[in-house]
């Protein structure tokens, strides 16, 4: 099963807002991390940054299938990706692109040099849902 990414959801996954990632190792139990890029690959793909989540990327060895939550703060709108591991990419554009936002980020955090892509993780999106949350009373 392999879902489609929406169109409206491209500028979230630019939006600089660091994703929540859950992973869950073979014997059950969750790990949840943050993560600084969901890079869209193509209307079926995402490549998640792989800096230092040793946990993270032994679950996903372990269970391919994780669930990223993206936000949309301007619009109050969680989007909860559900994708299964493909690969690894240590070279090429989809890595290099994300490794020149990895440092742009870094640089602009006063971080520059700490923050190292290792590789981009490529994953398959299984399915989309996008969901409203209250907004905050006065806003």
């Amino acid at each position: 099963m392999t879902a489609r990414l929406p169109e409206e959801i491209r500028p979230v996954l630019d939006n600089g807002i660091p994703a929540v990632m859950v992973t869950c190792s073979a014997s059950g139990v969750p790990n949840t991390t943050i993560i600084s890029q969901v890079y869209h690959v193509d209307e079926t793909h995402v490549a998640l940054s792989f800096q230092f989540f040793n946990k993270t990327i032994r679950n996903v060895r372990e269970n391919p299938r994780a669930n990223v939550t993206v936000q949309d703060m301007p619009g109050f709108t969680l989007w909860i990706l559900e994708l299964e591991f493909e690969r690894s990419e240590t070279e090429g554009p989809i890595f290099d692109t994300m490794d020149m936002q990895i440092e742009a980020i870094a640089s602009a955090t006063g971080m520059s040099g700490i923050f190292k892509l290792r590789a981009a993780d490529i994953y398959r999106v299984l399915s989309v849902e996008k969901q409203p949350y209250r907004r905050p009373p006065g806003v």
